[in-house]
């Protein structure tokens, strides 16, 4: 997103709030997860822990029934750690040796990750899977309707993310516990 909005010749106002947006899933998930917390999650494994926080960890670790203990979740963590890392590496390094057709064909590898962690939840909630389908909704009419072509790509992600999140809050809200 932030290259898209760079190529867009966006402003840094932009930039920001398109990164802030995109990344404010992580506090989210992060708060979502201390709420499963074992007693044994002093705040040295907290930060520790919050470090590996991905979709793919988040994921996993909000299926998990039990309460999550520290030695869990740094196994959780370890796996994605050193998949994202030696996946950086080779991917730099292929990327300079590939032929650019097939760099081109692997850039649709990072949307069919994020389609695999979206459709198992958006199978078994309906807000799930509402708020994908007016996400991408939104994000659809902002990129091909004429009267929305003032806004650019980095804004585009910012409203079609706050338009499906408010529409699923106050369509399908979450009941806490006790209720």
């Amino acid at each position: 997103a932030g290259v898209e909005v760079i190529l867009a010749l966006g402003t840094l106002i932009e930039m920001a709030l398109t990164q802030l947006t995109i990344n404010v899933r992580y506090s989210l998930m992060s708060l979502s997860l201390s709420q499963k917390l074992d007693q044994s999650f002093t705040l040295p494994h907290r930060l520790i822990a919050s470090f590996g926080i991905t979709d793919e960890v988040f994921g996993v670790a909000s299926s998990k029934k039990d309460p999550l203990k520290p030695i869990y979740m740094y196994g959780l963590i370890l796996l994605p750690f050193i998949g994202w890392t030696l996946g950086t590496l080779l991917g730099a390094v292929a990327g300079n040796i590939l032929p650019q057709s097939v760099n081109s064909a692997l850039g649709i590898a990072i949307y069919g990750m994020f389609v695999a962690i979206v459709l198992p939840p958006a199978k078994r909630e309906m807000g799930v899977l509402a708020a994908s389908l007016i996400s991408i909704g939104v994000s659809l009419a902002l990129a091909f309707i004429p009267l929305f072509s003032f806004i650019t790509s980095g804004f585009a992600i910012i409203v079609s993310a706050l338009a499906a999140a408010v529409v699923a809050a106050l369509l399908f809200p979450i009941k806490e516990e006790d209720e």
